[in-house]
Formats: C-alpha cells, structure tokens, sequence
C-alpha cells in the first residue's frame, strides 16, 4: 500500500478575517503527504525546497512517516512562496505574491523503490513536470489520480491535455470544471472531462461538499459543517491525499470505495479548515479522525420508505 506523491513543499504566508501568519510550511504535497500518512500508507513525496527551508520542516515530515528520499534541496537557491488574503466568506482570497524561485526549474526524479507505487497522486503542478513523473516509473500504477488548477488551463493547455489522457482520476473544483468542460451544468461538465481520459471526476465545491462521477454514476459527499473556519489554505490537497491514501491502503479502486475515499478526504480537509498552516493536521490522532468520520456517518446516514 504505497503512494507517491508530486507536488509543492512551500512557504504560505496567510492573513483571513481570523488572524494572520508569518511564513509557515504549506505546498500540495505536504499536504496530501501529511493526510495520507495519518492513514498508515507508505507515503513518498517528491518535490524541491531550497537552502532556506529549515529543518524543523523536514523533521516534522518525516515524523509522519513520509519519505523524502524525493525531495530536492537546492541549496543556493529559495523555496517556493504564496502569499494570500481571504476574504470574510472565506471563498474568495486575493494573491499577494508568488514566487516559484526554485520551483521554476524543477526536474522531477522519483526514487528508485518508489517507481512502482500502488497509487501516484500527481499534485497541482505544471503539467510536464506531472508527465516527467509518470514517465519514470518502472510499471503504471493501480490509479493515477491528477490535481489541477485553471492556471495551467489558461497557459499549458496542451501540455494539460497530453497528461490528462493518462490519468485515471481527475479531481478539481467547480469553476475549473465549467472552464475545462465550457459546459455550465456540472454533470454535463464531468461527461465531457471523463472524454478526455479519465474514468472518474471529482468536482469539489469547497464548503458545499465534493461530487463524485464515473459513468452514469453520481456520488455526493458533504462537507461538514464547521463553527470555525480559520484557513481553507490547503483544503482541497488534504482532502487529495484523504481520498488517494484511503485507495492505497485499502486497494479497491471500485466505485464504492471511491464513495469512502471521498468521505475521508473531506473529513481530512474539514480538520484541516480548522486552524491556520498544517497545525490541526499535525495535532489530528487517528482517534481524532475516527470520530471525524463518525460524525460524517451521522449527517449522511438516514432511511427512507420507497
């Protein structure tokens, strides 16, 4: 039951309605490693930092269990930074700055005991460098499941669309979907992204919850409901490595254990809203998301006469 994962491991500084941060430890793969961990899963993560990312950082993955045998470090050179400010209803943020800095040359290369991954979650990243992955491993995996963002849409279409082709699982939320599709309805949305490749899409909408498509079947998860919200940052690549991690370990690709995928991740991106960074994430027992999933179970559990 393996994973690897490639995305960002970065530096996020964060202001909400709540408070705001200094730079804090932040990127789609320590995200999705850091959920996919708390599930027992044999975790890797490829990705790059620079000189300046300090070695709390590290010591703190790799308390996880998650292996950083792919991490780059560039030594002379500066981690990747985001900075964003949220607005009152916490769906809407500003960017302040982005600075790739050593993203900018990334060339990913995934560790040789890592090339045949039961599941390989491909974070929200440019799409050569999620090709450069695909193309190393040795065998393709039992699932592939791809992140991304209207970004890449606007600028690397084509490179988009060539990795696209090549993946099982495509996960991206509402917006990017109507953009992707150019069809308004959602589930018209996913018909036409599941024609470019994938078997099955899952459309995020944030505190509305996630949709789930393959075929003609349709699955909806909620998310649950929070009395706070500090941060969002980092939601949607927690609810990622929930949803690819539960696949790894349990490996089941079937539509309904995609259905439980789906509960896990939103109850990992619902603890994580929670507070500012990785903090709620770092302090979640498996205890703690037990009780999270229990909670899911109740809202979503009812019976009916037909």
């Amino acid at each position: 039951m393996s994973l690897l994962t490639v995305g960002t491991v970065a530096f996020d500084k964060l202001e909400s309605p709540f408070g705001k941060t200094d730079k804090i430890l932040g990127g789609a793969a320590t995200y999705i490693g850091m959920a996919s961990s708390l599930l027992g899963v044999d975790t890797a993560i490829v990705s790059v930092v620079g000189g300046d990312f300090p070695q709390e950082y590290i010591d703190l993955l790799t308390s996880k269990g998650i292996n950083l045998d792919g991490l780059e470090i560039v030594k002379e050179g500066k981690t990747f930074f985001w900075e964003g400010k949220y607005h009152n209803d916490l769906n809407t943020r500003d960017t302040l700055a982005t600075e790739l800095n050593v993203l900018e040359t990334f060339n990913p290369v995934v560790p040789q005991n890592y090339k045949s991954p039961e599941v390989l979650m491909l974070g929200n990243l440019h799409p050569l460098v999620q090709k450069g992955v695909l193309t190393q491993l040795d065998k393709r995996p039992g699932l592939v499941v791809l992140d991304t963002m209207n970004f890449w849409m606007d600028c690397a279409w084509d490179d988009l669309m060539n990795v696209i082709k090549d993946v099982d699982v495509i996960s991206i939320n509402d917006e990017e979907a109507r953009q992707m599709s150019g069809e308004y309805s959602l589930v018209k949305a996913a018909k036409k992204i599941m024609t470019l490749g994938p078997k099955t899409v899952i459309i995020k909408k944030g505190e509305h919850g996630a949709l789930l498509f393959q075929g003609e079947q349709v699955f909806f998860a909620p998310a649950l409901p929070l009395e706070d919200v500090f941060d969002p940052t980092g939601a949607g690549d927690t609810f990622a490595g929930g949803f690819s991690g539960y696949l790894a370990k349990t490996n089941d690709y079937s539509f309904d254990n995609m259905k439980r995928a789906i509960v896990y991740g939103s109850a990992l991106a619902s603890v994580t809203c929670e507070k500012f960074g990785t903090e709620s994430l770092d302090a979640l027992t498996r205890d703690g998301l037990a009780d999270r999933l229990r909670r899911f179970k109740n809202l979503m559990d009812f019976s009916i006469n037909l």
